[in-house]
């Protein structure tokens, strides 16, 4: 717990010390949904028009029925604000949000649907890992059984803490790896880094089923029921935690730098197009958790059959993204500014 402690302390004071804080400058409401640029909402648009009519330079110059044209705006601007503020309540209310979500499927920019599409196959390719990593190394690694005799509980207690331990490499991976991901953006482009990092991920993906089958051919009764481990096995395992490390860092920052990207021309609506972008993260793991279990019961149990699937969706993101992906200038991605 103390190492833990100290841990988040010390990245509390690296934030605190390299984390540029931007000043907010005070700019009058406009009663503008952030969903309004992506839903086409025209009542909105009107009452932009409305209100650049209203402040238009001409009117002030007007002589004679100026006062009733002031009366008339400001009566229809009046109308317009009280209109305007109920479909704002409507659009950001609760249970309009996922109404929100769903309508801006249709009015996305172009290239996110492309982008929601190897979004979703990225994440069916990590949920099975990161559900299954520990079980993993306890019973297909180190051939213990949680519910077997007091020997294979022990092996399998001792494979979660040593894949606990390998999630520590893949942390440690992850963080410095975060460092070359705007770099390598703009020398190659998010999209090829993208497609590369779900090509690692295949390649790691299969690695986990080509050690789980050797190691589970050097014994005669299975995955469910053998005993003991090599260490050539184990260190194997070890290399593709830490190695995934990468492709996380780059699956924590990339898509999300796309999307901001892709929608920085519809004058907003950024925050619902992440909001978008999320559905392609949980709604994979909803899957997941749903069908892994019946699907490796479906190939006699263990945790290889998951693991064949994420090396597929994987290669298939890879070549997806590589493929289809919209090109963006090397130069846009901008991540974190150190000084």
């Amino acid at each position: 717990m103390t190492c833990v402690q100290v841990f988040l302390t010390f990245c509390t004071l690296v934030t605190l010390y390299f984390a540029d804080e931007i000043p907010l400058n005070v700019i009058e409401s406009r009663h503008l949904s952030d969903s309004a640029p992506l839903l086409n909402d025209p009542l909105q648009n009107s009452l932009e028009l409305s209100k650049s009519e209203f402040h238009a330079p001409g009117l002030d110059n007007v002589s004679g029925n100026s006062t009733n044209n002031d009366s008339e705006l400001s009566l229809n601007s009046n109308h317009a604000n009280s209109a305007g503020g109920q479909n704002e309540t409507f659009n950001d209310g609760p249970g309009a949000v996922l109404v929100n979500l769903l309508t801006s499927l249709r009015h996305l920019p172009p290239g996110m649907h492309s982008v929601l599409l190897v979004m979703a196959l990225t994440w069916l390719s990590w949920f099975p890992f990161f559900l299954f990593d520990t079980d993993w190394m306890g019973r297909e690694v180190y051939h213990g059984d949680p519910k077997g005799t007091s020997n294979e509980v022990m092996l399998y207690d001792q494979g979660v803490r040593e894949g606990a331990f390998g999630l520590l490499l893949n942390s440690v991976v992850l963080g410095i790896s975060s460092f070359l991901i705007e770099p390598m953006c703009q020398k190659l482009g998010s999209r090829l880094v993208w497609a590369m990092s779900n090509f690692i991920v295949f390649v790691c993906m299969a690695g986990t089923a080509v050690i789980s089958l050797i190691s589970v051919g050097e014994y005669s009764e299975g995955i469910e029921h053998v005993i003991g481990g090599n260490a050539p096995i184990r260190i194997a395992s070890l290399i593709v935690f830490a190695l995934l490390g990468f492709p996380l860092a780059i699956t924590y920052s990339v898509p999300f730098s796309v999307t901001a990207e892709l929608t920085a021309d519809s004058g907003g609506g950024q925050g619902l197009a992440i909001g978008v972008l999320n559905l392609a993260i949980v709604i994979p793991q909803m899957i997941i958790s749903i069908g892994a279990g019946p699907w490796d019961a479906l190939f006699g149990g263990g945790n290889i059959p998951a693991f064949v699937l994420a090396s597929v969706c994987a290669l298939a993101a890879g070549v997806y993204a590589a493929l289809k992906l919209p090109n963006l200038s090397s130069s846009s991605f901008s991540g974190f500014h150190f000084g």
